[in-house]
């Protein structure tokens, strides 16, 4: 039987192999392309800097980002021969996914459903996490059979979604919305992304769409807003996001994410029953 830990708000938490994680945060979307695992990456690392253990799950199986964008695309996975070893990037944090156990990041993972699952299940019971505050999980975008098992395996804390500001996006946003209520995992906010451009000449920000039919995304899916992300030319194309190289300005909004999100935390609803009570 696999030890368990009790989590801030009076929640039991099964930990993974053994290891203590005292809180797991999923970063999910309703569809691709809208820079959700720069928002997990920006997260785990906005939390390392403040001085968290923290852990980065790498649930895209078939699309991983986050090695490339942790600065670690070079490095292959190991184990002791019973349970995986996370890589270590240079801020601490510990990263598992799919792209360290392959023969290089291009190769494709062309899986059907239940293996894929199956990856994700053991990302959270075959590695050896030890001791962290967060995991944050990048889940594979979507509303599918794959992410509803993803969520059902791993126990949740709270959910981020990651989305743009357009009146489409704002209906496959409540897609995911709807399927977090569905098993379970608290919605703790809309992380906007690319809702604005900051101009390379002449540091002006412009809009990039109409807000929502006039609605802000409050308004529209009764939601915080936990961060505002501009566009960022040297952001968008950066081959890797390490803190350390970051502009002071965009860590200032990946530190504002992350109050956020532990403010959101810290007001979810304790359990009775729980410890402490």
């Amino acid at each position: 039987m696999q030890d368990s830990s009790a989590s801030p708000n009076g929640a039991i938490a099964p930990s993974a192999g053994g290891s203590k994680v005292k809180r797991v945060i999923g970063v999910s979307s309703g569809k691709g392309g809208v820079g959700k695992s720069t928002i997990a990456v920006l997260l785990a690392e906005a939390l390392a800097a403040r001085g968290h253990k923290v852990g980065l799950l790498d649930a895209d199986i078939t699309g991983p980002s986050v090695p490339r964008l942790m600065g670690l695309s070079s490095f292959r996975g190991e184990s002791d021969g019973n349970m995986l070893v996370p890589i270590i990037s240079e801020d601490g944090i510990k990263v598992v996914s799919i792209n360290f156990f392959v023969g290089d990041e291009a190769t494709p993972v062309v899986w059907r459903g239940p293996l894929l699952s199956k990856a994700i299940e053991q990302f959270w019971t075959d590695v050896q996490w030890g001791e962290l505050d967060y995991l944050i999980v990048d889940f594979p975008p979507g509303t599918g059979d794959i992410q509803i098992t993803a969520f059902n395996k791993l126990p949740v804390s709270g959910v981020v979604i990651a989305t743009t500001p357009q009146s489409l996006v704002s209906m496959i946003v409540a897609k995911s919305v709807k399927m977090a209520g569905m098993v379970d995992a608290p919605v703790l906010g809309v992380v906007e992304n690319m809702g604005s451009m900051v101009c390379p000449s002449c540091g002006a920000e412009h809009k990039l769409f109409d807000s929502l039919d006039g609605s802000t995304i409050e308004q529209a899916l009764g939601l915080p807003v936990l961060a505002s992300l501009p566009w960022r030319e040297e952001i968008a194309q950066a081959r890797e996001l390490r803190w350390s190289a970051l502009p002071e300005d965009f860590k200032k909004l990946a530190d504002g994410l992350a109050s956020e999100t532990l403010l959101a935390l810290a007001a979810i609803k304790k359990p009775s029953g729980g410890a402490g009570d």
